[in-house]
């Protein structure tokens, strides 16, 4: 559509700071990009942008106008989806931002399963700490989120979560390898690995080491996990993941085990598939989301997780009537 062009060149050169860098990534001049721009200023008879030398910003006006490009170039990538389900061709891009813990295993398996059904779908998909999925969410650079402990915002709108705990991880021939279950205050005594205060483990272990005066000894510290991972195989370290992030498959090689940390230690949190709130889905998302929502509900129900899984934070309805109503919600918001 040819209006959206102009707001594509508005919202990446928001989004960049730099008109050179915007024109970049649009295959466009930034002679041409600016040009545009200052056409459209022209038109609404206000500056959305405060050019300096060091580049340029959004004005109080471009503020409020960037809201109106993105709610746009969203009602129109749903638009165009919906006309391609009309004709059969069933595509799309579904956009989602997941923690870095189910970049390795459990979201290649939740995209391989989906393209079985939906081969003509393409996914981008974000590695990023909770809280840059929720900036990314709230500047539409995605429709979705996988997020392991989500914070409260009210602009996050859960769709479906399963509480996860968290798993020591360590070579087998580590001293606690053969304990069928281990307290945090075993891992006193030994070095670990942990990741850095963006992870949201690393939150949850905070929170608990210090609520029970526990000291453990770090002997590394990054924000990969599975850089984490690969010193626990090569040294004597022990790192802490999630247990749908660390399937014995994948461990198995590399000869790791995974140990669950007792539940009196409170090592849970939730991992929250959501979306923006009001935002509507484009068909592709909400057609994903719905699937993610029953591939996490089967992974939850086959580790026969105690505290199962809801719907959203104040769900207290029982799982078919979760699975019906987020059937309902999906189709109605992809209207």
């Amino acid at each position: 559509m040819r209006y959206s062009r102009i707001l594509q060149y508005v919202n990446q050169v928001a989004r960049t700071g730099s008109i050179r860098k915007a024109a970049e990534q649009l295959n466009a001049t930034s002679t041409a990009v600016n040009k545009r721009i200052k056409d459209l200023e022209d038109e609404l008879e206000v500056e959305l942008f405060d050019r300096t030398p060091r580049g340029v910003s959004l004005t109080a006006a471009g503020e409020m106008f960037i809201h109106f490009v993105r709610e746009q170039l969203s009602e129109e990538d749903r638009m165009r989806s919906r006309l391609d389900e009309m004709r059969g061709l069933r595509r799309g891009l579904v956009r989602i931002a997941t923690s870095q813990a189910l970049a390795g295993n459990f979201m290649p398996d939740l995209l391989a399963g989906f393209k079985k059904r939906s081969p003509n779908v393409a996914f981008h998909v974000l590695a990023a700490t909770h809280s840059q999925a929720i900036s990314a969410l709230q500047e539409h650079e995605v429709e979705l989120v996988l997020i392991y402990r989500p914070p409260r915002t009210y602009k996050l709108e859960p769709i479906f979560s399963i509480n996860q705990r968290l798993m020591a991880v360590m070579n087998r021939n580590h001293p606690l390898a053969n304990h069928p279950s281990l307290r945090l205050r075993d891992f006193a005594k030994y070095p670990v690995a942990l990741p850095d205060g963006t992870i949201g483990g690393r939150q949850l272990l905070d929170d608990v080491t210090l609520r029970q005066d526990i000291r453990l000894s770090s002997l590394v510290v990054s924000n990969s996990l599975e850089f984490l991972r690969g010193c626990a195989a090569k040294f004597d370290v022990v790192c802490f993941q999630i247990e749908i992030g660390v399937p014995t498959r994948d461990l198995e090689p590399f000869d790791l085990v995974a140990k669950p940390i007792d539940r009196r230690d409170l090592l849970e949190a939730p991992l929250m598939l959501g979306q923006l709130r009001g935002r509507r889905l484009p068909i592709a998302s909400a057609t994903f989301a719905e699937y993610a929502a029953r591939e996490m509900d089967r992974w939850s129900a086959s580790t026969n997780s105690p505290q199962g899984a809801r719907s959203n934070a104040e769900s207290a309805t029982t799982d078919d009537q979760h699975k019906s109503r987020t059937a309902q919600n999906r189709r109605r918001k992809a209207r």
